[in-house]
């Protein structure tokens, strides 16, 4: 699968070397492990990554020669590798499990019922960049919030919903291990 390293960097195509330089010096020292507020092992190896092709004249040539047919080729692989049923089943229940996970923080530490981004990903066992379609629509019918400092929460629609969906005797997992019933 083609990988846009310039949307990694966040950086336009045209960016000459010293932008390229100086953007995965700032974006390496922001996701750098030892970072404690920003720290990400998996964002800064894909930064890492970004910069060791486009970094390098002679790869970043072959890389952009790669770059112009990616958009036509990623659409066309995306149409032919997803079968429209299983991705929204998939996503209706990886939604519901999000909500499932807020609704039991809720009633275990009602003193803190947020989670991050991070804490999902790993309740989950699902990489970040895959939650964030989830999470925005859940956010935008307003099945939960998120905060100022990008932590998520049920509302009182998102409960509702878990009660609806959820059968008897059913147990969720939090982010310590424990179930709640």
């Amino acid at each position: 699968m083609f990988v846009d390293y310039y949307e990694i960097l966040q950086i336009s195509p045209n960016a000459d070397a010293e932008t390229v330089h100086r953007v995965y010096r700032i974006q390496a020292q922001r996701f750098h492990p030892d970072n404690k507020e920003h720290g990400d092992a998996e964002a800064f190896r894909r930064v890492y990554e970004a910069y060791q092709v486009l970094g390098d004249p002679e790869k970043r040539a072959r890389y952009d020669e790669e770059y112009r047919r990616a958009p036509r080729r990623a659409s066309q692989e995306l149409f032919e590798t997803t079968h429209p049923s299983q991705s929204v089943d998939g996503e209706k229940r990886k939604r519901l499990e999000i909500l499932s996970i807020l609704y039991s923080k809720r009633l275990a530490y009602p003193g803190q019922p947020s989670m991050s981004l991070r804490e999902l990903g790993d309740v989950m066992a699902i990489p970040r960049d895959q939650l964030e379609f989830s999470l925005w629509f859940l956010k935008e019918g307003g099945f939960l919030s998120r905060t100022d400092n990008a932590h998520h929460t049920i509302t009182m629609k998102g409960a509702e919903l878990v009660e609806a969906n959820t059968q008897p005797h059913q147990q969720t997992r939090l982010s310590d291990g424990s179930r709640v019933a």
